[in-house]
């Protein structure tokens, strides 16, 4: 089911939609990619500098898949491989922004997409990044560790998936 916030980012109105599905937007209006990591029933929450726990992700770079992009970021951010399954996208709108530059880095709707990872490798975390570290949390737990108020959204659809069915290309 799709669900709608309102939020503020920068100072400026920004609308996002959880929207749960196994459809691909337009590949030109994908702004990121993010997972929700699996090991052991746990999920994976990195610890961003200067914005707190988060779960892994990050921007599409020149020449990557969505997917290749998702396994780079994991791998960076949480020093993680494993095999990851496409759960639905965030429609993020800036449509209500009066401010909105046409001409700068963001669509005026774009989207970012999720996975699922489950977790088949777990390498010695190195900071190396901008994450200075990793924890293992309990899906109950999930929302006191990460405030933002569609990821629990995104976490119950990743739960969905059952454990080891990740069908996702490696």
């Amino acid at each position: 089911m799709n669900q709608t916030i309102r939020v503020e980012w920068g100072g400026q109105p920004v609308k996002l939609t959880w929207i749960p599905t196994k459809d691909m937007p337009d590949p030109a209006k994908v702004t990121s990619v993010h997972g929700i990591c699996m090991l052991r029933g746990n999920v994976l929450a990195v610890h961003v500098d200067g914005r707190g726990f988060d779960i892994p992700g990050g921007h599409v770079e020149p020449g990557e898949t969505p997917e290749e992009a998702f396994h780079r970021e994991v791998l960076e951010e949480g020093s993680v491989r494993g095999r990851a399954v496409y759960i639905g996208m965030m429609e993020v709108s800036h449509e209500e922004n009066e401010h909105f530059d046409p001409n700068g880095k963001y669509p005026l709707v774009g989207y970012q997409l999720f996975y699922r990872m489950d977790i088949e490798e777990c390498l010695p975390f190195n900071r190396e990044n901008e994450c200075l570290a990793r924890i293992w949390v309990e899906p109950e737990e999930f929302r006191y560790v990460i405030d933002h108020a569609l990821l629990g959204l995104v976490l119950e659809e990743a739960l969905k998936q059952p454990a080891g069915e990740s069908g996702g290309e490696r």
